[in-house]
């Protein structure tokens, strides 16, 4: 195609494209059928049955009562459905809300009984919120401890058209020093966790951190492996074994669990992180 034929084709596929960026949130994403977000759970007598914790491959599921339903740890959870397709009571279900993160890690265990832990708040809470210094402006330094590219890649696609984060001034930068939050990907490996570290006493104050995935909360599937600290679930006794100097500040302001993590669940993970500043 020549460069004539360019300069007319552009302008006219843009006319038949018209605005893809979606108005989130004043307007709520097309979710796949098959997407899995908040798990569901009721309490139900489970009896002496374990066909959901046998078929957990990451040890999310917990008895909190003898023989009831158990509760289920987002933080490690990797959101594959076995235990869901495994209960013949119908008492673990995955719902459609792609709301994750959470401030505090105790948010992430989900119980079946009615209590602070089974409240959907992050539905209501207003990202677009502004507080802080950072509500104008958020530069994020993306850090891949360890990963296997599909937090990474879904970080990256939040640029596109489509989520264009952008226009909630937050974006990616190339330096620590020029960031405002570290992101960090990955079950955070022995060998990552100095270069991590050193990246965060980088970012100049005051300043967040965020972990993406269920690596990055608990090291998921790879959180008994000898060569992880096990996400920042074990990122303190890592660094005691490794003769690390760990910083006080050095724990996530949010975590967004999930393996990977829904693009949407990012996006609204790191609005919320925006408002800690």
């Amino acid at each position: 195609m020549t460069n004539e034929e360019l300069a007319v084709f552009l302008p006219k596929e843009r006319l038949i494209q018209k605005y893809r960026t979606l108005d989130w949130p004043g307007v709520e994403p097309a979710l796949s059928s098959r997407y899995r977000g908040r798990p569901e759970l009721r309490d139900v007598a489970c009896g002496p049955c374990r066909a959901c914790l046998e078929a957990c491959p990451a040890g999310a599921l917990e008895r909190f009562a003898p023989g009831r339903t158990p509760s289920l740890d987002m933080g490690k959870c990797v959101f594959c459905g076995a235990c869901a397709k495994a209960c013949q009571n119908g008492a673990i279900a995955f719902g459609n809300d792609y709301r994750l993160a959470a401030r505090c890690r105790q948010e992430l265990v989900a119980r079946p009984e009615a209590s602070a832990f089974g409240v959907k708040e992050p539905a209501a809470r207003n990202i677009l919120r502004k507080k802080g210094i950072f509500g104008r402006s958020f530069k994020l330094r993306q850090v891949s401890a360890g990963g296997c590219n599909a937090c990474e890649a879904d970080c990256n696609v939040l640029g596109t058209l489509v989520y264009d984060l952008g226009r909630f001034g937050v974006e990616f930068t190339a330096s620590p020093r020029h960031a405002d939050a570290i992101v960090v990907t990955g079950p955070i490996s022995l060998n990552m966790l100095p270069a991590l570290l050193a990246a965060w006493r980088s970012v100049p104050g005051p300043r967040v951190l965020a972990a993406v995935g269920t690596c990055a909360i608990s090291g998921g599937l790879f959180r008994q492996s000898g060569v992880c600290a096990g996400g920042f679930d074990g990122c303190v006794k890592a660094c005691a074994e490794m003769d690390l100097e760990i910083p006080e500040d050095f724990r996530p302001a949010v975590m967004i669990p999930g393996c990977p993590p829904n693009p949407w669940s990012i996006l609204e993970g790191l609005l919320l992180a925006r408002q800690t500043g």
